[in-house]
């Protein structure tokens, strides 16, 4: 089932520049994408398409079979949720230590301190950087802040990652590191990977899909693709954290650097299988609680039927039964016991089918909230404009008193010179 879909997608800048031109493609759930092409090719317009920081000229996006196009603002925190994003320079905060960029992705989206403290160390845990928890971005080499970076984006379990040129400030094995860890992390976990990158060798190697863009066209999709066709026959792909170290007789050097990388590796996959189990426990939990979490949180966001393609939208639907029965005129003892019973099963039919389509989500209460604040500010604005006008009233009303006081005022000492 396809997780990211483009269909006939068209970007124009308001400068003119046409970024895409009738780009289609579907990416299914838990593949691993490379989005490659030269500077200018339309690559970070995709990924702000997906982000939704810009909206196309024309087409349709969807994402879980959700159309992302028209969606409203408020939303475009909720869906960015369900991402994780990984950035070419690294963006972590230099105040901060490596447990608090980490943790302060749940804190905003408001998750549980003590659930912060638990599933940050495995975070870093994945990443093999436990030890750092509480150093600062600067104390960092390139690989390991980048490394940061995938934790903070794995921590609250994104359906989707989007890398953008991960690898471009760093060396070919730091490189390959990250690459392999992402390619981890798609694998045990599921996890949609969407990365563009400019390095040849390390996409040559990997054989992942190719998805190759020029001038905002698409013109290249393969399954098993290469950066570009060379008649170079790429070596097989060995990730550098998952090369053996070869040991020496006598060389306790090497003997430790083994045995500290394999142990890191053990420790990543534990951290891994842990987040796993903890991300089904969640899943099956809220399941059981009617609160899934799901892209069902856009409630007014028209969804679209894979096989049919007929639109549908989650609104509750509306109780007529009682219409019915008022329609109806003198009915006989038995038809009432029949009705009640039929009344009783539609009742029950209708709850159970509001029960499906009722948004349990938070993000229906704070529509309502903000159409209650929408409300109680127009009527603060009405308040204030009566409270302008008897302002304006009582100021016309002291400055009439204070012109007939002056006039009775001269009057007198008009009589009084007559005098």
């Amino acid at each position: 089932m396809p997780i990211i879909e483009f269909r006939k997608v068209n970007k124009v800048y308001p400068t003119g520049t046409c970024a895409l031109r009738d780009v289609s493609f579907s990416i299914k759930e838990g593949e691993f994408v490379f989005l490659v092409g030269e500077s200018g090719a339309g690559k970070s317009t995709i990924f702000k398409l997906l982000t939704c920081e810009e909206r196309p000229t024309s087409g349709q996006v969807l994402i879980d079979h959700y159309n992302i196009t028209q969606m409203k603002e408020r939303y475009v925190p909720y869906l960015r949720r369900q991402m994780g994003l990984i950035f070419q320079d690294f963006r972590l905060i230099d105040t901060m230590t490596v447990g608090e960029n980490v943790a302060f992705a749940m804190e905003i989206i408001g998750e549980s301190p003590k659930k912060i403290k638990q599933r940050v160390p495995l975070a870093l845990s994945v990443v093999g950087l436990r030890n750092k928890i509480d150093e600062y971005p600067t104390e960092l080499s390139g690989g390991e802040a980048q490394r940061v970076c995938i934790a903070r984006a794995i921590v609250n379990r994104p359906k989707i990652i989007i890398a953008d040129e991960p690898t471009g400030d760093l060396d070919p094995l730091n490189g390959e590191s990250i690459m392999a860890l992402l390619e981890r992390i798609n694998r045990s976990n599921g996890t949609t990977v969407l990365t563009c990158s400019h390095d040849r060798v390390l996409i040559n190697k990997m054989r992942k899909r190719v998805i190759e863009l020029q001038q905002g066209v698409l013109v290249r999709d393969e399954p098993c693709g290469q950066y570009f066709p060379s008649s170079e026959s790429p070596a097989a792909w060995i990730p550098f954290v998952g090369r053996e170290i070869s040991v020496s007789n006598g060389d306790e050097e090497s003997a430790k650097r083994k045995a500290e990388s394999d142990a890191l590796i053990s420790e990543g996959e534990a951290a891994l299988l842990q987040l796993r189990l903890e991300d089904e426990a969640e899943a099956k939990r809220k399941k059981s609680t009617g609160k899934e979490r799901d892209l069902d949180v856009f409630s007014s966001i028209e969804r679209e039927s894979s096989e049919s393609g007929i639109k549908e939208k989650s609104r509750p639907l509306k109780l007529s039964v009682r219409r019915d029965i008022h329609k109806r005129k003198s009915p006989s003892p038995v038809e009432v016991e029949c009705d009640e019973d039929k009344d009783s099963e539609r009742q029950s039919d209708v709850k159970k089918e509001r029960a499906e389509t009722r948004p349990d989500n938070r993000l229906s209460e704070m529509a309502r909230e903000d159409d209650l604040m929408d409300i109680l500010r127009q009527r603060s604005a009405q308040r204030r404009a009566r409270m302008s006008l008897d302002e304006r009233i009582k100021q016309l009303q002291d400055a009439y008193t204070s012109d007939a006081r002056k006039d009775v005022v001269q009057d007198d000492e008009k009589d009084a010179g007559a005098q």
